[in-house]
């Protein structure tokens, strides 16, 4: 293998990385704050996607000259929207369900299918696509013979940014510290006069939140339709629980693991043997560790 391919498979890895990450976090918030298996994750990612969508047709018909920024503003609308839309989810339906997973798992899977036949209703079961700013056409070249596409150049640098601010608001505020003692121990952060309920409110919805970022980074790369969620959903579980629950640097680099491994064994046999094998890699893996492989030490 020369060094040229060897660098893009690398590429390829980071690319497939940064999707599964916006898409994990939100569940590893969850997931790890409320224990709830949300099914209509990806639903939420798709709510993102058509949100951009949306943005792009706004922009093109009231503001054809600012278009090459669109992305901008598309990005902020999209969390906005799919934050209201947690935050609503969380206060009319999900909290009727805590302590409950088989049931969460059931009622969440029956609102995916809901919010998948909204989208048809509303968009078309069609494919829409969003058109990509100039800025973001070709690739960069460092060296001869490799070429990296700026839109996953600005892809990668967008998930930083959103994962680093995402790290700040957890580990650096009190908001953040107040989730985490909740996460940790969720009686004991009631008797000391934390709201749990509020902090499972706002908490879920910043996961979705995160699922909007995602969807809107999913249309820079491909086309959005109401099953566009499902693509995602299975591959970003198995990266929560592989690099455990609780433990969101045990998320990004469970799906650094991933998504590296994927790329390879796709590029060394077809896409569904890769997929079958990295499953039963987990799989051995879970066996050995069952809360995961980075899971967060506690006391027991």
């Amino acid at each position: 293998m020369s060094f040229d391919i060897a660098v893009m498979q690398v590429f390829n890895g980071v690319s497939l990385f940064t999707i599964l990450l916006l898409m994990s976090i939100g569940l590893a918030i969850v997931f790890g704050l409320m224990g709830v298996i949300n099914m209509a994750h990806g639903e939420l990612m798709a709510l993102g996607a058509y949100m951009t969508y949306l943005a792009a047709k706004f922009f093109e018909r009231f503001a054809p000259g600012w278009m090459g920024v669109y992305l901008f503003a598309a990005i902020p609308f999209a969390f906005l929207v799919t934050f209201a839309a947690g935050y609503l989810l969380e206060r009319g339906f999900i909290r009727f369900f805590y302590n409950r997973p088989l049931d969460t798992l059931l009622a969440t899977w029956g609102l995916s299918l809901m919010l998948q036949q909204a989208y048809r209703t509303i968009f078309g079961a069609q494919e829409v696509s969003v058109p990509l700013p100039q800025w973001l056409a070709g690739a960069w070249e460092p060296v001869v013979g490799i070429q990296l596409p700026l839109t996953r150049i600005f892809i990668v640098g967008l998930t930083a940014l959103v994962a680093t601010g995402v790290y700040v608001l957890l580990y650096r505020t009190r908001w953040g510290l107040k989730v985490r003692a909740v996460m940790q121990n969720r009686p004991i952060a009631g008797a000391v006069g934390i709201d749990t309920d509020r902090v499972d409110a706002f908490t879920f919805a910043l996961g979705s939140g995160l699922a909007g970022i995602a969807g809107c980074v999913f249309t820079m790369i491909g086309s959005t339709n109401p099953g566009t969620g499902q693509l995602y959903i299975v591959d970003s579980f198995i990266v929560v629980v592989f690099g455990g629950v609780q433990s969101l640097i045990g998320t990004a680099l469970s799906g650094f693991m991933i998504a590296q491994s994927q790329t390879w064994l796709e590029y060394l046999m077809s896409g569904s043997m890769a997929k079958a094998t990295i499953l039963l890699l987990v799989i051995a893996v879970l066996y050995l560790r069952p809360n995961g492989l980075f899971a967060m030490r506690s006391r027991s």
